[in-house]
């Protein structure tokens, strides 16, 4: 088994002038099966409220993509047939951010296969 590790485009949704096309981030998505099987990271760029490293369950990523869903301090919910949200709170505030679905969905299927056991 090994560490997946893929980086995708994404944007952080604000509060700023909304007819400014808000520019795309860099964002880390990691599993690493060896160390929690259950979950993935993601890593947000830049001046953000909270931790810039969120932990969260793959299941809810995944459920996320087909319908809103909630963990704790993550919320994900699809956004129209090609986007998904990424909704992240902490005591700083509320970190959005949009993806393409099949960014995701990349990530995932290789999350998949890299904890599949192998055949002997």
């Amino acid at each position: 088994m090994s560490v997946v590790e893929q980086y995708a485009r994404a944007h952080i949704v604000t509060d700023e002038d909304p007819r400014a096309d808000p520019a795309s981030v860099p964002v880390v998505l990691r599993y690493d099966p060896e160390t929690d099987p259950r979950s993935v990271r993601v890593g947000l760029p830049g001046p953000l409220p909270g931790p810039h490293d969120w932990t969260l369950p793959r299941t809810l990523l995944e459920q996320g993509l087909r319908a809103p869903v909630e963990s704790g301090d993550v919320r994900v919910w699809p956004c129209g047939r090609v986007q998904a949200v990424v909704e992240f709170h902490s005591a700083g505030g509320v970190s959005v951010v949009q993806f393409e679905t099949k960014a995701l969905l990349r990530f995932l299927r290789r999350t998949y296969m890299a904890a599949a056991p192998v055949a002997r």
